[in-house]
């Protein structure tokens, strides 16, 4: 299912509203739904490997509390910043500054920081614990076919 951009983000409370929630897909959304958004994002970090695990980490517990209320929008929610954790990291790893393109659009030269790459696999973990729950893939799938 596609990730709705359309929708006016800014006035929808997606706790109360969860049939507006599309999983699109990766990270799709990942800043725009809330509540969400709010109680993930304050502990998203991955500059050293002691931030990430602490992050991914708190991360994944908001994953869990999700999961005991049955609430599939956040489960969803914090697998996106589980997988953004991962994603960004591995950017840095390969980009200084996590620029990909310089200034004239032309792709700058790799790098490889492995702390950068330390946390990238910190937050790994964590995504995939997240994304092969059993409970969290039988949640989104009743989610598709009640909402689509």
């Amino acid at each position: 299912m596609v990730f709705d951009y359309t929708l006016n983000f800014k006035e929808i409370d997606f706790r109360k509203q969860p049939e507006l929630y599309r999983v699109g897909r990766g990270e799709q959304g990942v800043l725009l739904v809330e509540p969400y958004k709010s109680e993930i994002l304050p502990y998203w970090r991955f500059k050293t490997p002691e931030l990430a695990a602490e992050s991914s980490s708190k991360i994944f517990q908001l994953f869990l509390d999700y999961k005991d209320k049955e609430d599939f929008v956040g489960m969803d929610m914090a697998r996106k910043f589980l997988q953004m954790g991962y994603t960004r990291a591995r950017r840095y790893t390969n980009y200084r500054g996590g620029k990909k393109y310089n200034s004239d659009g032309e792709i700058n030269e790799r790098q490889n920081d492995p702390v950068k790459a330390e946390s990238a696999a910190i937050f790994m973990e964590k995504w995939k614990l997240a994304r092969e729950d059993e409970d969290y893939l039988a949640l989104k799938k009743a989610h598709q076919r009640k909402y689509r």
